[in-house]
């Protein structure tokens, strides 16, 4: 009967130990928001320790080829809008399709801070694969390096004429400033009389 009672205790002081992990865990997350610039800057040394380790280790080409297509899949998920204008008819905000249409802005399908934990996430997992040795597939790498080019060419070419089609930019940079009107020299003279 000890018995019982004393795994009920170990199992419930695991699940406590589990659920502040994860409440600490979910605080520094949040922190970590407004700061994408350190973020980023995160992830790019992450991704360098995993590319120098696999390059010492010249093996674990198959780990690194999935992570290539996770990120790419990532990625059009980042650039392409939440709703595909193709693929569905809303009656909220939508992308322009013509000049006349009026300005809405650009909803991304994977918002950047879910961008970046994915990415992160990915390149922790495939860290962790290259400890054990049962991931360490032989092949012959520039096959793998030369097919995953030509996949990010032909998608990336898609999203881009995608793009162009419809008339979106994923990106912007900083916040648009209002400069007031300019006047060309000949207007200046007229509007002052």
């Amino acid at each position: 009967m000890e018995g019982v009672s004393g795994d009920a205790g170990d199992s419930s002081s695991i699940a406590k130990w589990r659920s502040e992990f994860w409440k600490t865990f979910q605080h520094y997350l949040d922190r970590s928001t407004p700061h994408s610039l350190g973020r980023w800057l995160g992830t790019a040394g992450l991704a360098s320790i995993y590319s120098l380790r696999v390059y010492y280790l010249q093996g674990f080409y198959i780990v690194t080829y999935g992570l290539g297509i996770y990120l790419l899949n990532l990625l059009i998920g980042f650039l392409s809008p939440k709703v595909d204008p193709e693929l569905e008819v809303m009656d909220g905000p939508s992308l322009p399709t013509r000049g006349s249409d009026e300005f809405k802005p650009f909803m991304r399908r994977l918002p950047e801070f879910k961008f970046w934990y994915s990415i992160t996430k990915a390149f922790c997992v495939a860290f962790v694969m290259t400890f054990f040795s049962m991931f360490d597939v032989p092949v012959f790498w520039p096959i793998l390096l030369f097919y995953w080019i030509v996949l990010f060419v032909l998608t990336m070419k898609r999203q881009i004429v995608h793009m162009i089609k419809y008339k979106y930019v994923p990106f912007s940079i900083g916040k648009q400033k209002y400069t007031g009107k300019r006047y060309s020299s000949g207007s200046s003279s007229s509007s002052r009389d």
